[in-house]
């Protein structure tokens, strides 16, 4: 998929050697995907990579694999910044969710979620943000919008700390050790992107 960007031809990773030794390593790890799952299951991945990809608009491989393998990561950590009381933990949330979710696709369209049409997954999206996927009896134990929210979180958590996202949107990456010398509005250190005049198709 082309994306556009205002800073065509800008690449975080020309900032590298300006990061200390642990923070290359982490987002270099980023640009590097595995597909060997801690948590998630073979088919609760494929969910996860059909729902993340159309919630970013973004189906590039080797991005979102990354995203599902962010939250296979998360999940099996069982570590969260909040949860509201009442809910369940990620995991469980997550891993009950999708379950309903591959039932639901089954009963009612006979196919599994990753296997829909696009207008499909979005509308039955659409219904889970809402609270109101169907059948009732298969989502009876799973808070539907919570589900939605969390799957936002972790997905759009993800996406937004890949470097290619960073160059396309202009993000100049970790600001340790060097940091900010120009504070004010509109100012910008040497080393951030300048947005180019023209849009271009990345």
């Amino acid at each position: 998929m082309k994306k556009l960007t205002r800073y065509p031809s800008y690449d975080v990773m020309h900032e590298k050697d300006a990061w200390d030794d642990h923070t290359q390593r982490i987002v270099l790890s980023r640009l590097h995907t595995t597909g060997d799952y801690v948590f998630l299951t073979t088919v609760e991945a494929e969910h996860l990579r059909a729902w993340c990809s159309l919630l970013v608009d973004d189906e590039r491989p080797d991005i979102i694999q990354f995203v599902v393998d962010h939250i296979d990561r998360t999940l099996a950590s069982g570590q969260e910044s909040q949860r509201k009381s009442g809910e369940p933990e990620a995991a469980v949330l997550v891993r009950e969710g999708l379950h309903a979710l591959d039932v639901a696709c089954q009963t009612i369209l006979t196919e599994r979620f990753f296997h829909l049409q696009p207008k499909q997954k979005k509308q039955l999206m659409l219904d889970v943000s809402r609270n109101q996927a169907v059948p009732l009896e298969v989502w009876q134990h799973v808070p539907q919008a919570a589900l939605f929210k969390k799957l936002l979180n972790l997905t759009v958590e993800a996406y937004y700390s890949h470097p290619e996202i960073w160059s396309e949107i202009g993000y100049g990456g970790p600001a340790y050790p060097r940091g900010y010398v120009r504070m004010h509005p509109g100012q910008l250190d040497p080393w951030e992107p300048k947005e180019e005049k023209q849009q271009h198709e990345a």
